[in-house]
């Protein structure tokens, strides 16, 4: 049976993290002609504090940022 890992930052709903596990399911099963069922799939979120894009952690990215004070 096959093993599918998902790693993404916290902060994601329910809704959304059901419908990446219904849509990687699905397309792992399309993708091998393995039947869907055969699939185990599931999520492990981290902290945005411990994922880094580009060069900036994510918590600093997704933080509001200061209005500009010359507006």
């Amino acid at each position: 049976m096959p093993f599918i890992q998902i790693t993404i930052a916290e902060e994601h709903d329910e809704q959304r993290k059901r419908n990446l596990l219904e849509a990687v399911s699905a397309a792992a099963a399309d993708a091998t002609g393995t039947p869907e069922d055969a699939f185990r799939v599931w999520i492990v979120e981290v902290p945005a504090t411990e994922v880094m894009v580009g060069g900036t952690i994510l918590a600093d990215r997704r933080a509001p940022r200061p209005a500009d004070p010359e507006g």
